[in-house]
């Protein structure tokens, strides 16, 4: 090659170069320098690629056709812990054990002098943690309620400083205990605020159980999510869905119910923005479409929003089991903000205000990933972090919390709840090892 040539190649190789870098996604503001966007090809993933710190995207564009593979039950064998086994965060992150040996933990909602409230539905009772001890574990565990039918969502009302009552969302009720500020046992009866939201069993056929319950920034209205009663069946033609895959709206007293969105098959975990105002939702979508279909998703919630159950996904694409019904309903079925890895689980969320993260965090929402049981290769199993700017969604996720599954693929941990403490950490509960985890930045 002669000098002209070899140097012609030189700045072919650069220019080359320079659009790569142009062109390559980016890491979004607010994350990590160098970070890269997984897309495409590399947009579904599953657990073994899991690692603290990874950016995902998953976009409209990146949907296979339904069936191009098999529908898989691959349910997760809870196996104990081993020992060298531990929740994995970023860099700067510590994670410790602040409360074990509590039975099936699921939501968890801070109240407003820093109690911890915990929803442990099998047994149907909420406990309240408090304090940190200096071996990091919370310094007191007490029963507030006890008696109650499945219960998940906690809500305290009226919000601010002073809250009157705990609402606790049963799976077929929404009731609420006189509260004031301190009480770590509820200081009377169950009072029933909404008496007949429909009700679920333990799937396999006895449809979505829990219900969350979020109020309004000013308090005005209750919402409360209720989940579909089947994977996909025709609404039409099942009164069972009445009222089923909504999230409704009530006034505090449980008068002037309605539905406030629909067509969201299960969102588990609702949320207000703190700083927009707008309710959030943590949705689990259908299954039996295959290992890279349906997406669940996180995603603000537009007032009278239809998001496509039974008949849409994602938009307007049509689910094949549905085909040819509700033509006018394609226009109108909304793509959410973050679409997340199909059959995550994805169930609680909240919105950091924390103060400890770094300032990047600040207004990012956390959800918990349940974990997959419909995927042939495990997805899920961790906690996530969904990037804001300005109050709204960058469209990217991150993996945050991971290491619940063994490299031989046995979970040993299930996330489901968030919230964050008065210290600016995060609390996780695990219904896998019946653990809840407390993840604080010590890096400064």
């Amino acid at each position: 090659m002669s000098r002209l040539s070899y140097s012609i190649a030189l700045i072919v190789l650069a220019v080359a170069g320079l659009v790569f870098a142009f062109l390559a996604p980016a890491a979004p503001p607010g994350l990590p320098p160098g970070a890269r966007v997984q897309q495409s090809q590399a947009a579904f993933t599953d657990y073994r690629r899991q690692s603290p710190g990874t950016i995902r995207k998953i976009t409209v564009a990146d949907l296979p056709e339904p069936y191009q593979t098999k529908s898989a039950d691959n349910r997760a064998r809870i196996v104990p812990r081993p020992a060298n086994a531990w929740p994995r965060a970023m860099a700067g992150f510590t994670v410790t054990e602040f409360a074990a040996g509590l039975v099936n933990p699921r939501l968890v909602r801070r109240a407003a002098n820093g109690d911890l409230f915990v929803a442990e539905s099998e047994p149907g009772r909420v406990r309240v943690l408090r304090g940190l001890g200096a071996n990091g574990k919370a310094q007191t565990v007490e029963v507030f309620a006890s008696g109650l039918s499945q219960p998940f969502g906690i809500a305290f009302y009226p919000p601010g400083p002073d809250p009157q009552w705990v609402y606790v969302g049963n799976t077929g009720s929404v009731v609420r205990f006189p509260y004031r500020n301190g009480d770590l046992k509820a200081r009377g009866a169950a009072e029933t605020i909404v008496p007949d939201i429909p009700a679920g069993g333990r799937l396999t056929g006895g449809g979505h159980w829990t219900r969350d319950i979020a109020f309004s920034r000013d308090g005005g209205k209750m919402f409360v999510s209720v989940g579909s009663h089947s994977n996909d069946d025709d609404t039409d033609n099942n009164p069972v869905e009445f009222h089923r895959a909504d999230i409704l709206q009530f006034n505090p007293d449980g008068s002037g119910g309605r539905v406030y969105a629909w067509g969201i098959r299960n969102a588990v975990g609702i949320a207000v923005n703190p700083s927009t105002g707008e309710l959030w939702a943590s949705v689990n979508e259908r299954d039996g479409l295959g290992d890279n279909l349906v997406p669940d998703y996180i995603t603000h919630v537009q007032e009278g929003g239809f998001y496509g159950w039974p008949w849409f996904y994602i938009g307007g694409h049509q689910d094949p089991r549905q085909q040819g019904k509700h033509p006018e309903l394609r226009s109108k079925s909304i793509v959410p903000d973050v679409l997340l890895q199909p059959h995550n689980a994805s169930l609680e969320m909240t919105f950091y205000e924390g103060g400890q993260f770094p300032s990047e965090y600040d207004g990012d929402a956390f959800a918990a990933e349940h974990g997959s049981w419909n995927k042939a290769v495990r997805t899920g199993y961790e906690v996530i972090r969904v990037p804001m700017k300005d109050g709204h969604a960058t469209g990217e996720y991150q993996d945050f919390l991971t290491g619940f599954v063994t490299p031989g693929g046995d979970v040993w941990g299930r996330p489901v709840g968030v919230a964050v403490a008065n210290d600016g950490s995060l609390i996780v509960t695990d219904d896998g090892s019946n653990t809840v985890w407390r993840v604080a930045y010590t890096t400064r």
